[in-house]
């Protein structure tokens, strides 16, 4: 063992930090191509990725989605990035004066993958990655190590002509730089990265285009459409939220790392558990069953107040009651719980899933096939409840149970077992400390308070009274709707407005603000903005 560390010890640290850090990129990089073509997320920095998401304390995701909202997950990604960087320079280090900590070091990262992946995917070749990892990652470390040392005279007891550079591993002759050989062996294993790197992705992105996997088919004529939206539903004001939400813009917040690509050729969905016959559902299958079109406004229990993850959409489905007609629902089943690919979990309370509301197995979204990040081939909408307890996408299975024998995933984490919609209400114009002319100012917004719908909002003034505001049409209960306030402005500097909503029962909106764990946040939402002198 000396006369092996002996043997490194003109290698450079920095040097051997790059070998580290080379080598498990060449290891990652070939192993994402073996993913793409057997399990994408089986690729090492996603399953890890995907584990640290689940195993984060409550607390931990409430903080990343309010700090760093649809940006939390590449946040996490490239933290782990510079983990893994910071952690395989120090494995280079290592295996630059004992080589078997080096493969030590590699293997027991290729194994952190491989307990990933097969904890979140209960399939064989879910830790081959890993093991192609471990392979490419351990053998390029041995190999960078051995013939990257130097051969027993340091590289400044060469000519000064030919001196190597530490910085970039090039020679210098009659002013020209040339490749040197640590710069060859450092750039090997970065070329096998980016290759194995971009080999995985093209075959993902063929793998999982709209064609490959079946969205590209036609969806039938619904049995009930949706209809035309009144005239007036939205304000002809620059600033508000457009009433119907593009798909482009559509809000997503989930568990998924990567986006679930489910082939709709070979997708079934099981429905089974408390029922008189179980059933497993093709897509074919699914599309000759008879189906609605519903207008319905979906929105996120993460949502602060006053925030974007609100959207309104046209959906196309099967509704729930007709699959359970369908399958029979057993005497003691209290929820219907429905499992996602990404490994999320959700439980619909029975009873709501059969009162009559538009709760939908939707596969069709704005008048096409859903897109894949909004859950394609198939999800769930149900109007009025929050999206954690009814909205899970990417579906592979649905199962009539009691709470105490399926717990849902955010159950599980200290989020409410049932949690309807709160009534909501956002000022949209004027912006926050926007600074406006003086004169008549428009204040204007959205409310929602879904499955009971909006009936009254009003405005207050730097804490003068409450004034009504002229709502826009009434679309339906399932849907948000417009507001507007023409104020006339006295004097110029700072204003304050604070805005409130009154739902269909007759309940006004809470005062009291609440963070949105456990059941969704709640308070008026209020601004500051600025009138001209």
């Amino acid at each position: 063992m000396t006369a092996d560390r002996d043997h490194h010890t003109s290698l450079p640290r920095w040097l051997g930090a790059g070998f580290g850090v080379v080598s498990a990129a060449a290891g990652i990089g070939v192993a994402h191509l073996a993913a793409a073509l057997t399990i994408p997320a089986a690729s090492p920095l996603l399953a890890v990725g995907s584990v640290a998401i689940d195993a984060a304390p409550t607390p931990v995701k409430e903080w990343a989605v309010r700090t760093f909202g649809t940006a939390d997950k590449p946040i996490l990604l490239g933290g782990i990035a510079v983990a893994l960087v910071l952690v395989t320079a120090g494995i280079g280090l290592a295996a630059s004066r004992r080589r078997w900590i080096g493969v030590v070091g590699m293997l027991a990262l290729a194994t952190v993958s491989a307990v990933a992946a097969t904890a979140r995917i209960a399939e064989p070749l879910a830790a081959l990655p890993a093991a192609v990892a471990a392979v490419v990652a351990t053998g390029a470390l041995l190999v960078l190590v051995r013939f990257g040392s130097a051969s027993g005279r340091s590289p400044d007891a060469r000519p000064a002509a030919t001196r190597e550079s530490p910085l970039d591993g090039r020679h210098v002759r009659s002013g020209r730089f040339l490749p040197g050989r640590r710069g060859v062996l450092l750039g090997g294993p970065a070329l096998i990265a980016a290759a194995g790197a971009g080999g995985g992705t093209l075959v993902s992105s063929l793998r999982t285009s709209d064609a490959a996997v079946g969205r590209d088919q036609e969806l039938p004529a619904p049995v009930s459409a949706a209809g035309q939206l009144p005239d007036g539903v939205q304000l002809d004001l620059d600033g508000v939220t457009p009433f119907v939400t593009p798909l482009a813009d559509f809000y997503r917040v989930d568990i998924a790392l990567s986006t679930p690509r489910l082939d709709a050729s070979t997708w079934a969905l099981p429905i089974e558990g408390l029922v008189d016959t179980s059933v497993s559902l093709s897509y074919a299958d699914l599309l000759e069953m008879p189906m609605v079109e519903r207008w319905i406004t979906l929105s996120c229990v993460s949502n602060p107040v006053g925030g974007p993850y609100v959207s309104t959409g046209r959906w196309l489905g099967v509704p729930l009651a007709d699959l359970l007609d369908r399958v029979g629902v057993q005497p003691g089943a209290e929820q219907l719980f429905a499992e996602g690919a990404d490994g999320f979990s959700c439980s619909i309370p029975l009873d709501v899933a059969l009162d009559g509301r538009d709760a939908l197995l939707a596969v069709g979204l704005n008048g096409e096939q859903l897109p894949v990040e909004r859950g394609f081939p198939a999800r769930l909408i149900v109007p009025g409840l929050f999206g954690f307890v009814s909205a899970a996408k990417w579906l592979t299975g649905l199962r009539l149970s009691t709470y105490d024998d399926d717990i849902a995933y955010w159950t599980e984490r200290g989020w409410a077992t049932d949690a309807p919609v709160l009534t909501q209400t956002r000022i949209d114009v004027p912006g926050a400390l926007e600074s406006v002319p003086a004169g008549e100012v428009t204040i204007a917004g959205m409310a929602w308070a879904q499955h009971r719908g909006i009936t009254r909002v009003e405005v207050r003034v730097d804490d003068g009274e409450w004034q009504q505001a002229e709502l826009a049409a009434d679309a339906g209960p399932d849907l948000w709707r417009a507001w507007s306030l023409r104020w006339e402005s006295t004097a110029g500097g700072r204003h304050d407005v604070q805005v409130r909503s009154t739902d269909g029962t007759g309940e006004v909106q809470t005062e009291e603000r609440t963070e949105p764990f456990p059941d969704g946040a709640r308070g008026w939402h209020s601004i500051a903005f600025m009138v001209q002198d």
